[in-house]
């Protein structure tokens, strides 16, 4: 039976074509003629029976065939690629994992913690993508992603969450400013460092030690956490941090910890991923190495 599967080429030549909206800028990625991409665009039309192009003063735009089908080549062939990849990586032994983290909970804690699953699973490879804060839940297919390390509080259909830490923030800042400090009161005097990915941290915390007179709403907004650190190391004043994240700062004498009250919430640090990657063996290992790896946190 005859499958209704077109080149490769034909649907790379589409995909970059869909992704620029121009012929020559796809021509130029691919390393064809702009002539040979035409060619390929004309033959996949022609096999689908389908327009997914018009031109409109000179420029490309989709149709709605071709907005729909896009996405979903897209997706196709990086999983293509990827398993391509993974296969020359390790050939056909162990195991390849793309996993999408933040770059500061990337640096200061799962890095320092990777040589032991290094030991321990040799054939597995994990390749690390930078994962920020998003209004729209991770498209873990599109994205090309196995699993990802993300700050949660709430639950998502179809993904499996484990909870590695709970996101317990509490006041840090250079020694010489927690020398002063007494009372949560006195930070009324001290410039309070605030963050994106807690607007409201500072507040909820002052409320519940029950600090009055202390605006918490006032100072700097920095987004990332390794920014935030920084700047307490510096003496620009205090922020909420999670202890973990700034474990080296402490032991160095860089920076205090003036108050022990951590600011209590349900958010956690969490491994997730699709039900359908459940029994995926390199990232099964994975899981349980890292829920270990964060019993010490």
């Amino acid at each position: 039976m005859r499958r209704h599967v077109p080149p490769t080429a034909a649907l790379q030549a589409f995909e970059a074509c869909a992704r620029h909206l121009s012929v020559s800028r796809a021509a130029e990625e691919l390393r064809l003629t702009q002539s040979a991409v035409s060619r390929q665009l004309a033959g996949l039309e022609a096999m689908l029976g389908l327009r997914l192009f018009q031109r409109v003063r000179q420029r490309l735009v989709l149709t709605p065939a071709g907005a729909a089908y896009a996405p979903r080549v897209r997706t196709t062939l990086a999983r293509l690629e990827g398993a391509t990849r993974d296969l020359l990586a390790h050939r056909g032994a162990g195991g390849t994992l793309n996993i999408a983290v933040s770059p500061t909970f990337g640096t200061r804690w799962l890095v320092p913690c990777l040589p032991s699953f290094r030991a321990a699973y040799p054939g597995v490879i994990v390749n690390f993508m930078n994962y920020t804060t998003r209004l729209t839940p991770l498209d873990f297919a599109a994205e090309d992603v196995d699993a990802a390390i993300m700050l949660s509080e709430d639950a998502v259909p179809g993904v499996i969450r484990h909870r590695l830490m709970r996101d317990a923030r509490l006041p840090v800042c250079a020694p010489a400013i927690a020398a002063r400090l007494h009372g949560p009161a006195d930070l009324a005097r001290e410039v309070l460092i605030q963050q994106t990915t807690r607007p409201r941290g500072w507040v909820d915390w002052l409320d519940q030690v029950g600090a009055e007179g202390v605006d918490g709403l006032r100072g700097p907004l920095m987004q990332h956490t390794a920014m935030v650190a920084a700047a307490c190391v510096a003496g620009l004043g205090v922020a909420l941090l999670p202890r973990f994240l700034v474990r080296r700062e402490i032991e160095e004498g860089l920076l205090a910890t003036p108050f022990e009250q951590p600011l209590h919430g349900d958010a956690a640090y969490c491994l997730a991923y699709p039900e359908a990657a459940e029994d995926i063996p390199a990232l099964r290992a994975f899981r349980d190495w890292i829920k270990n790896q964060a019993l010490d946190a």
